[in-house]
């Protein structure tokens, strides 16, 4: 009897025991869990790429006062910009070129600038003559007045500029023929080997096609595929890209 007894007492304190360790146990378990949900969830933080802002040229600006200062290659000669009577440039020089009659002369830098095209135009099979270049307020004066007298004022204005008013007169402007002479001071020059060589490659010399075809209401005066203005290479190849005249490129239209 005693033995039941005892017995007893001990699988009830085995399973009081076993009772409070899964108690325990559990609190255990649970405080885990909870101590788990207060861990903060530490995400990879990816830092965005940033790619440097592409360096911006500042763009670049002409100096207007260019255009009006007689000793620029870009001075501004036309309808509604004259000349002095008296001017003429003082580094006036006779180019080592091909042309159709003597004493022709440019300014010192274009006429370096027309002999290295014509040159060049030699090793392309193309001989360029230079047919006219510097001339003065007189000789145009009366260039002009032959013309309105042999065709009126209205039509030579069209393709005879008023003395003053001549880019000639700057010692920066060439007339060009092709060595027959045949299509000189002609539109027919455009078809040319040289009038096409001409207006795909001045500007690499630093000269434009003054006065381009269709923009006869820009420049005032007709298409004239022989008449090529010095402007210095970086100028001219920008105004040969941009398709525009002297006038538009450099929105000076008044």
């Amino acid at each position: 009897m005693n033995k039941l007894i005892v017995s007893i007492i001990v699988l009830l304190l085995i399973l009081l025991a076993l009772g409070l360790g899964y108690r325990f146990f559990n609190d255990d378990l649970n405080k885990a869990e909870e101590t788990k949900d207060d861990i903060p969830v530490i995400e990879e933080i990816i830092e965005p790429t940033i790619e440097p802002e592409p360096t911006v040229e500042p763009e670049k600006t002409i100096n207007t006062d260019m255009f009006y200062d007689l000793d620029s290659i870009l001075i501004l000669v036309n309808k509604k910009h004259d000349l002095p009577s008296d001017y003429e440039p003082s580094d006036l020089v006779k180019p080592n070129v091909k042309s159709n009659k003597s004493g022709l002369s440019l300014r010192q830098e274009a006429a370096l600038a027309i002999e290295e095209m014509f040159n060049k135009a030699l090793e392309d099979d193309i001989t360029l003559v230079l047919g006219s270049s510097y001339r003065s307020y007189s000789y145009q004066s009366k260039l002009y007045n032959n013309y309105v007298a042999k065709d009126g004022e209205e039509k030579a204005n069209k393709y005879s500029a008023k003395p003053g008013q001549s880019e000639h007169q700057t010692g920066l402007a060439a007339d060009i023929s092709d060595a027959s002479g045949a299509n000189y001071l002609k539109q027919s020059f455009k078809d040319t080997p040289e009038g096409i060589w001409l207006k795909d490659n001045a500007h690499n010399f630093g000269f434009i096609l003054r006065y381009p075809e269709g923009k006869e209401e820009i420049t005032g005066y007709m298409f004239e595929p022989w008449h090529f203005r010095y402007v210095g290479i970086e100028e001219a190849t920008k105004i040969y890209n941009s398709n525009l005249t002297f006038e538009e490129y450099y929105n000076i239209l008044d």
